[in-house]
């Protein structure tokens, strides 16, 4: 069930490196298990610039997008979505450039919250993230010297968006698609059934090159996306031939799918296969006598 993924990352702390023709990246210092080395930030243009994604509340990496920016004016700040390590910053940033903030929107969970549920995420959703411009599917929003096209892609975050830079082939990914892991459904942050939804919508584009929120370049962007999905069908697989061999909790299916992937991970991967299961009840695959969660018992239909 594994994949290829690609580690080699440097982050290049507070640099501005060049990974395309006109785009610079910079990665905040904020790595973790779930973040990699850090967020990535990206500046696309020559002389008035978008800023894609500028990350979390942090001083040192403020300045260094000041630094990067070098002045030029910044005609617009997109977010991908309204995660704590990628949406923070763009009010700061706003406000000591003046750019107009776009985003698919506020953030929100996937579905609403059952009786008796918590977010076990809660901590990181940016609530207070509200874009000057609400961005739709297909949306281009036109810069100098740019194009920056709309791709709504829901999965890991309810308000996920991609971006393309028309008339390159480039995709900024954001967490949808990463080179270096594959990417945290949570509910009910995120859904499964959206998820591969819309691996399925990058599976229709002619992408070459994939630019994420965390560690390097998806070079080979159409077979790493039908490797992720595959990945994704064969957990399922894997959920599916559990419950039948015996186990009904999330609990012992994480023990056994995920026996080998770093314990931190385990509360993550449990919310994982908890999406997993939502898609599979959804369709009928899946039974469970009470509300769907991270405690209750699963049975194959």
């Amino acid at each position: 069930m594994s994949m290829e993924f690609d580690v080699s990352f440097e982050p290049a702390y507070g640099e501005a490196v060049p990974v395309a023709d006109g785009v610079l990246r910079l990665t905040v210092n904020n790595p973790s298990a779930f973040t990699f080395h850090g967020t990535n930030s990206y500046i696309v243009g020559r002389d008035t610039l978008a800023v894609i994604d500028p990350g979390p509340e942090d001083d040192a990496h403020f300045s260094a997008l000041i630094k990067a920016i070098a002045g030029r004016p910044v005609s617009h700040i997109l977010v991908s979505h309204t995660h704590r390590d990628h949406s923070p910053l763009a009010a700061r940033l706003a406000a000591h450039t003046g750019a107009i903030v776009a985003a698919e929107g506020p953030h929100r969970s996937a579905r609403p919250l059952r009786i008796g549920e918590t977010n076990p995420l809660d901590a990181s959703a940016d609530t207070d993230f509200r874009p000057d411009l609400a961005l739709k599917d297909g949306d281009v929003i036109d810069g100098d010297g740019w194009r920056i096209g709309t791709v709504l892609t829901p999965g890991h975050a309810a308000n996920h968006a991609a971006f393309s830079l028309e008339g390159t082939g480039i995709l900024f990914s954001a967490d949808h698609v990463m080179a270096w892991a594959t990417t945290i459904v949570a509910p009910p942050d995120g859904a499964m059934s959206d998820y591969m939804n819309s691996l399925d919508q990058l599976l229709a584009r002619d992408d070459r090159l994939y630019l994420p929120g965390h560690g390097g370049a998806v070079t080979k962007p159409q077979a790493f996306v039908r490797g992720l999905r595959a990945h994704r069908k064969m957990r399922e697989r894997a959920i599916l031939e559990r419950l039948r061999s015996g186990d009904r909790t999330i609990a012992d299916l994480v023990a056994a799918i995920y026996r080998d992937t770093d314990p931190r991970l385990h509360g993550a991967a449990g919310l994982s296969v908890l999406a997993h299961l939502e898609d599979l009840v959804g369709r009928g695959d899946v039974t469970t006598d009470e509300a769907i969660s991270l405690d209750g018992h699963f049975t194959p239909a």
